[in-house]
């Protein structure tokens, strides 16, 4: 598994099906949101209804109701399916542990940190002590959230005999030193200086459980909006609403999760009345149904990165002349049309387009092929062959390999396309090779840069490892002042746009599927992000 679910998410296989819905079958899959997978500005497509007018409209002018049972339908893992929201590594995991638990804080649609459990976060001068407030919740069994509960779920998660999804992300607390000042006061002890400390709070399965929790899939217990009915791993969960949920009550009366793998038994089940949403369609299945009243078609705008990754610290990518060629032989436009179907925006060389501390105010980069020859010329590369590294491991990367391989000819570049095995993809991609496909979900800038950009990082898969960039990162961390925190983050990202190893070429929509009757879908919510998969807020007009 890579990073899920900020990149991807990997199930078990599964062949059974639901005798109660015919229709779906589950395989085995993965997908980018992420982080999970997948995965920026954040603007969500109008769902069209039987009038022609968008749902974004339709959902502005209805009074949302109360009542009725929503059925959501995600791919799946199998048997193995647990409801332990520190294992969630699936978009069903994910959203199940969302409806169930919650986080002290979790991503808005710029993926800037949002408070959740937390009511208030301070540091202190030096950015290495951050005091976190509660704010007044309860678990689904009356008993109070409280610091201590938190810092048991934190020490849980970092359990060095588990593998938790969140282990990594909380790295930078010394849980031993970190302490519980009173019933709802945290006090957060960092191993160094930690400006952005509240993406901590809000990574990925960080959820908050009791204090001795260990056993979730017969009677979990979370402070979430929906409270455990019954769970069939593989098949199918049913929640309850949590009248006492501490941001409201959801409107739903019941939320059920359905397992269906195959994208095709989750339209067919959408259309056929069986489920009310069905999570991540295709682009050939949003255009075929986009605007003709059966169902409404939901764009989450630039949720997964799609990207060449070039090895910088070997021939022929060790000379920043050869990638900047590469950067110019890219036609972006071409690549999103043919490889996502038109379904995503370019990109220009750089993570978290439209996200909190993006250089949104750089030139769009456009194909240059004179410049480009001329780069390889210099770089004593004219007849240059290169090997690029694909696999049907994510949609579109095949498609996006031989269309660059088409590019790059024109450059006078002989590109090899090898196409790798999809289980193990994302482990080879790492520390193989020269030239691959890759791909990310949201995340924050921060964490992009931390997880694949430092010399330490253990997802480097472009091996940019410069002391002086490390030190940058540092600088950043330890800048109280936002501003002065941006301008930091700016100076890295311009030095990646001009010398960095991913080529940045697109950025796809993630797209899910709703009954005409379903309001409340948040408009702007790449997957990983607070609202999305956020069934709380949605209801049945």
């Amino acid at each position: 598994m890579h990073d899920a679910p900020v990149d991807g998410y990997r199930s078990h296989d599964s062949r059974s099906h639901d005798s109660r819905f015919p229709g779906l079958r589950r395989r085995g899959f993965l997908a980018a949101a992420g982080g999970a997978a997948g995965l920026g500005a954040l603007a969500l497509a109008g769902c069209a209804d039987s009038s022609g007018t968008s749902a974004d409209t339709a959902q502005a002018d209805a009074k949302p109701k109360r009542g009725g049972r929503l059925r959501a339908a995600f791919a799946g893992g199998g048997a193995s399916e647990t409801l332990d929201p520190h294992l969630s590594n699936l978009f069903a995991d994910a959203a199940r542990a969302k409806a169930l638990f919650d986080k002290l804080a979790d991503y808005g649609p710029d993926l800037s940190a949002q408070p959740r459990l937390a009511s208030a976060w301070e540091p202190n001068a030096g950015l290495d002590r951050w005091k976190v407030s509660l704010r007044k919740a309860e678990f689904h069994d009356g008993r109070p959230v409280t610091a201590d509960d938190v810092l048991y779920s934190y020490r849980r998660i970092a359990d060095p005999e588990k593998t938790f999804r969140a282990k990594a992300s909380l790295e930078p607390i010394d849980l031993k030193a970190s302490r519980a000042l009173d019933e709802r006061t945290v006090e957060f002890v960092l191993k160094r200086p930690t400006a952005e400390f509240p993406n901590v709070l809000a990574a990925f399965g960080a959820y908050i459980v009791p204090e001795g929790a260990e056993e979730f899939d017969k009677k979990p217990v979370g402070s979430g909006p929906f409270r455990f009915v019954s769970f069939a791993p593989g098949k199918s969960a049913v929640f309850k609403r949590n009248d006492a949920y501490w941001d409201g009550a959801p409107y739903v009366d019941e939320l059920e999760f359905i397992v269906a793998n195959e994208e095709s038994a989750r339209v067919n089940a959408l259309l056929g009345g069986q489920l009310e949403y069905a999570h991540e369609l295709n682009p050939a299945t949003a255009r075929a149904h986009e605007g003709k009243g059966q169902i409404q078609i939901v764009r989450l705008r630039n949720s997964a990165m799609q990207a060449f990754a070039m090895k910088t610290d070997r021939p022929p990518f060790d000379d920043k002349r050869v990638r900047e060629a590469f950067f110019l032989i890219a036609d972006r436009k071409e690549l999103v049309d043919g490889a996502l179907s038109g379904a995503g925006e370019i990109g220009n060389d750089l993570f978290g387009k439209g996200y909190e501390y993006y250089a949104g105010g750089l030139p769009q980069r456009e194909q240059d092929l004179d410049r480009a020859r001329k780069l390889l010329k210099e770089a004593g590369a004219e007849k240059l062959k290169v090997t690029l590294d694909t696999s049907p491991v994510a949609a579109g990367f095949t498609e996006a390999a031989a269309i660059f391989r088409d590019q790059a000819a024109k450059a006078g570049v002989t590109v090899e396309v090898r196409t790798g095995s999809k289980d193990s993809y994302w482990a080879d991609i790492l520390d193989s090779g020269t030239l691959c496909c890759y791909r990310s979900g949201a995340m924050p800038i921060e964490s992009h840069i931390s997880q694949r950009l430092l010399t330490d990082s253990t997802t480097n898969a472009t091996h940019w490892r410069h002391k002086d960039f490390d030190a940058l990162y540092q600088q950043a961390q330890s800048t109280k002042d936002k501003q002065d925190r941006a301008a930091v983050y700016e100076r890295m990202q311009r030095r990646l746009y001009a010398e960095g190893g991913f080529l940045v070429w697109g950025f796809a929509d993630w797209i899910i599927g709703t009954a005409r009757g379903v309001r409340g879908v948040a408009e702007k919510a790449p997957a990983n992000s607070l609202d999305w998969a956020r069934f709380d807020k949605v209801w049945l007009a």
